[in-house]
């Protein structure tokens, strides 16, 4: 995480009350509480990216089913088509 700190002050109690019932519940820090609803109130993922657009490529994923289907049409047509 990075080493970015804020200080934040006028909590409104009622703010107070709930992030840090929130916190208790959900056996979380109070810190990483509040960090989750900056992050949820200005629509950010705190979650990494993952790319896996190329997985099929690398053989993380099956290709389509019918692929193999398609190949075997494919080769299955004459090769002198002009």
């Amino acid at each position: 995480m990075s080493d970015n700190q804020y200080t934040i002050r006028s909590i409104p109690p009622k703010l107070d009350k709930s992030l840090r019932k929130m916190a208790s519940l959900s056996g979380k820090s109070l810190n990483q509480i509040v960090i989750e609803s900056m992050a949820k109130g200005a629509g950010v993922s705190l979650q990494p990216e993952s790319f896996d657009d190329l997985d099929w490529f690398i053989g993380g994923q099956s290709l389509d089913e019918n692929f193999g289907q398609a190949i075997e049409w494919l080769d299955s047509l004459p090769r002198d088509i002009e």
